[in-house]
């Protein structure tokens, strides 16, 4: 609404401008309402987004649970810092003993011949000749054939290899070339173009696999890691661990793990039952009730969480220590699911996870979230989507009135500056009149 303009009450000795003012709160209540409204509405979106974002991360969490592969956790711990081992889905409780062989190493070669950096190194051409150990072979464009330019060449290439130089005490360099990767599929040869020797040949320090022993099987792997290679354990070696060292792992039930997960769970379907429960609940000492009270579809999903914990043939999660108190949330009792996962892994699992013959705690969670939050029919988006909507409608009607308030504002002060212009020929004529009546009665 625009700024109410000054009009002059000196005609009137009325106070018009205050007059004005007090009309246009009066025009404006409306509008002044439908700002209210707008202001709770942008209120109740934000905590619908918050709650959104609840039940996003209650979704990815449960889901996460719902799978099988969650369920078979276990720790790993070695007798080496130098060899660490993690453990697959298939992983094997009980202890596991090796013997490193020895690490994997990358092909190198070094030159024996040195040159300056701008120094020519090629012969016969510019380019020089990589074979790989698989038959393949490359040729590299050196540019000018000198040694700089066949370091550039190289690193420039992609072929897998990385070319540096050694600077000498008498000022020359000496050529290093060395694969990227591991293991003896590695292995090159590095030539001129019409295969004779480079800079007078090289040392070769042959690349190697990783070798360790379990058992009586010595087992090779083209990196320092062995995937999957016993017991669903993966095992690798640090490259400065030493030849012939006897290495201790010991994989053993990570019960605490997965007590720690499950209780996460629960906290969360907490969390997002506070939630619920402050913007649609009463507060006996204020005497207000929440933001969304009216919601009956917030207050659904509050429903529809709750009735997650209770499985469709009709038995409890009470076993595994999962329950409901008598507020209306979950207990989780950690003692009571150790115990019982500890009795039987498999049973625990089958209570939470998809593919049992009931779907699991976890399942049922991840079902209820994921309709409340899917990202284009949740129950929690089309609630915002229809809030947004009913927002988009009210700042437009705001926008009118604006217009409205605007025209109406400026015909009551062309109104009142008519007044007082009236009133101000009025007095003038008066004046005049009184004049003439007071000459006339003078000349008698």
């Amino acid at each position: 609404m625009a700024s109410t303009a000054s009009v002059s009450g000196l005609a009137s000795g009325l106070d018009t401008s205050t007059i004005i003012s007090q009309l246009m709160k009066v025009e404006a209540q409306t509008q002044t309402n439908i700002k209210a409204k707008l202001a709770g509405e942008q209120s109740n979106v934000k905590s619908l987004q918050d709650l959104n974002t609840a039940f996003a991360a209650l979704a990815t969490s449960a889901a996460d649970l719902a799978k099988a592969t969650a369920w078979n956790p276990v720790k790993v711990t070695s007798s080496s810092t130098l060899v660490t081992a993690t453990a697959g889905t298939s992983a094997v409780p009980g202890p596991l003993n090796l013997t490193v062989g020895h690490t994997a190493l990358s092909h190198r070669l070094t030159f024996a011949g040195t040159a300056a950096l701008t120094a020519p190194v090629t012969t016969g051409s510019n380019s020089v000749r990589i074979d790989h150990l698989d038959g393949t072979t490359q040729d590299i464009d050196t540019g000018d054939g000198t040694l700089a330019g066949l370091v550039r060449g190289i690193n420039a290439s992609g072929t897998g290899l990385k070319a540096s130089t050694v600077r000498l005490d008498d000022g020359s360099y000496r050529l290093q070339v060395v694969s990227t990767a591991t293991g003896e599929d590695a292995d090159f040869t590095l030539t001129n173009l019409d295969g004779s020797d480079l800079l007078g040949g090289a040392t070769v320090r042959a690349g190697r696999d990783a070798e360790i022993t379990i058992g009586a099987d010595t087992v090779h792997s083209a990196t320092n890691t062995f995937t999957d290679v016993a017991n669903g354990l993966s095992i690798t070696l640090a490259a400065t661990v030493a030849d012939g060292t006897t290495v201790d792992l010991d994989v053993t039930q990570d019960t605490a793990g997965m007590t720690a997960k499950v209780k996460s769970i629960v906290d969360s379907i907490n969390a997002a039952l506070s939630k619920i429960d402050a913007l649609t609940g009463y507060n006996a000492t204020t005497k207000t009730s929440g933001a969304l009270a009216g919601d009956g579809s917030v207050r659904a999903l509050r429903n529809s969480l709750l009735n997650a914990i209770y499985p469709a043939d009709g038995s409890s999660m009470v076993g595994v220590g999962i329950q409901l108190d008598r507020y209306g949330k979950l207990v989780f009792d950690a003692d009571k699911f150790t115990a019982a996962y500890a009795a039987d892994p498999s049973a625990v699992a089958a209570r939470f996870t998809t593919g049992s013959p009931t779907t699991g705690f976890a399942a049922r969670v991840q079902a209820v979230a994921k309709g409340a939050s899917d990202s284009v029919d949740g129950s929690i988006t089309t609630s915002i989507s229809g809030r947004n909507t009913s927002i988009r409608r009210m700042q437009d009607s705001i926008d009118d009135w604006d217009t409205r308030l605007a025209l109406r504002q400026d015909t009551l002060t062309k109104q009142f500056t008519a007044m007082e212009s009236a009133l101000q020929q009025m007095n003038a004529q008066s004046s005049w009149l009184t004049s003439q009546l007071g000459s006339l009665s003078n000349s008698s």
